[in-house]
């Protein structure tokens, strides 16, 4: 006798364990989310505080969270399968970097630069991305390079938060002499060039590349 399709067959109280834990962890995560920044200002939908985007993302986070909990108590799902450990600890190896560099942060007596968005969203996008096996550097240069320029635009022009965007030295550095909203702007059209080229380089480099063709005889 086949088992049901898209199930494991379970009649307990859980039927579907990936969607139990996966549940929870969200609804973790959401409520962490909305209690941590419950200190910073909401603002209004036409003048933004640094506190809106993270709370309305984490009750979204969170009533995912609730919808994949209920439906592990009518739905038969998969059993829960081991633990991918690399790929755990690569990506809680990539949020600390992102939390150490894009602010100055104090550990101990020792004062982390702070090198802003510019530098933490490439790090952490590089680092997260080693949780593959199957992960390439060259992709993921491209992948860190536009994702990072989208960010920037999105975050720091568009809507305009308060992120830190470049290391402070730079932002001492050309204070009074250019805007940090043009230099936002420079910024994200090089690393949006510099990504667009690799693609063009890598595109080319596979064109010239030789193709092995297999030599077959002909037997009569």
């Amino acid at each position: 006798m086949s088992e049901p399709k898209g199930g494991s067959g379970r009649h307990g109280l859980v039927r579907g364990p990936q969607s139990l834990a996966a549940g929870l962890g969200l609804l973790a995560l959401g409520v962490f989310a909305v209690w941590a920044g419950g200190d910073l200002p909401q603002g209004t939908l036409g003048a933004m505080g640094p506190g809106l985007m993270p709370r309305w993302l984490g009750i979204g986070v969170a009533t995912c969270g609730v919808a994949l909990l209920a439906a592990a108590f009518v739905k038969d799902g998969d059993p829960i399968p081991p633990v991918a450990w690399r790929g755990l600890f690569v990506v809680v190896l990539a949020i600390i970097a992102f939390a150490v560099t894009i602010r100055p942060v104090g550990i101990g007596s020792f004062m982390t630069p702070g090198l802003g968005l510019i530098v933490a969203g490439p790090l952490a996008i590089m680092i997260g991305g080693y949780a593959s096996p199957e992960a390439r550097f060259g992709e993921l240069v491209i992948l860190a390079l536009l994702l990072t320029a989208g960010c920037m635009l999105l975050f720091g022009d568009l809507l305009n938060l308060p992120i830190p965007i470049f290391p402070t030295v730079v932002i001492e550095a050309v204070s009074g002499s250019i805007s940090t909203r043009l230099l936002l702007r420079i910024a994200v059209g090089v690393l949006i060039i510099l990504g667009l080229g690799l693609i063009a380089l890598r595109r080319g480099a596979n064109r010239r590349r030789p193709v092995d063709v297999a030599t077959h005889s002909l037997t009569t």
